[in-house]
């Protein structure tokens, strides 16, 4: 078994990364868990990837362990992209995602159903101990609701659909089959699955 350490703090992220994972032998483990705190970190990129290495890095130099990083984020189409890298803090960063699902429908409550198309984006970092840097993104297409359903998942899920259904209805094993992150993750177990003797 190999501690990795996931540099996040939503326990549900987690959850989603250990689930996928797990089979490899990785134990994933907060940085809390090993008595590190990560602080703040400045994600200043301007991509999805360079803000997760960005996250990566930081938690690599303080912990010394394998980790993994991601940013990921909700991108419509109808607002020309956005909220994209600033997904976690459309509408402020201490804004609950409840509140920030109704500010983006109230934006789009005017589009109507043929011009609600979006994706959700996710960039995967993992730095290994030799400081191996393995990059990986996934993406899920998809349509924005008219109102939030579903009582799984968290984020933007309760408004992000795939085939009528919401992200927050459908169960872990049909969202990892579908999701940016299940996607993202699936190619990052297969390349941990190649290094597996330098772990």
């Amino acid at each position: 078994m190999i501690e990795f350490v996931i540099a996040t703090n939503n326990p549900k992220k987690l959850i989603e990364i250990r689930r996928i994972l797990s089979p490899l032998g990785i134990v994933p483990v907060t940085a809390a868990e090993k008595g590190v705190d990560l602080g703040d970190v400045e994600e200043n990129g301007t991509t999805f990837a360079e803000n997760a290495y960005i996250k990566a890095k930081a938690a690599f130099d303080k912990c010394g362990l394998p980790v993994i990083a991601d940013d990921s984020g909700l991108c419509v189409d109808a607002l020309g992209g956005r909220p994209g890298i600033y997904s976690a803090r459309y509408g402020g960063h201490d804004l609950p995602y409840a509140e920030k699902n109704a500010m983006l429908l109230d934006e789009l409550r005017d589009v109507p159903d043929d011009r609600r198309s979006a994706h959700f984006a996710c960039a995967v970092c993992c730095i290994l101990r030799s400081g191996e840097v393995i990059a990986v993104e996934g993406r899920c297409e998809g349509e924005i609701a008219h109102a939030p359903s579903g009582d799984g998942g968290f984020g933007y899920d309760p408004i992000f659909t795939v085939g009528g259904r919401s992200f927050a209805s459908l169960s872990a094993e049909e969202k990892d089959s579908l999701s940016h992150r299940g996607n993202a993750l699936k190619l990052l177990y297969n390349a941990l699955r190649d290094h597996k003797e330098e772990l």
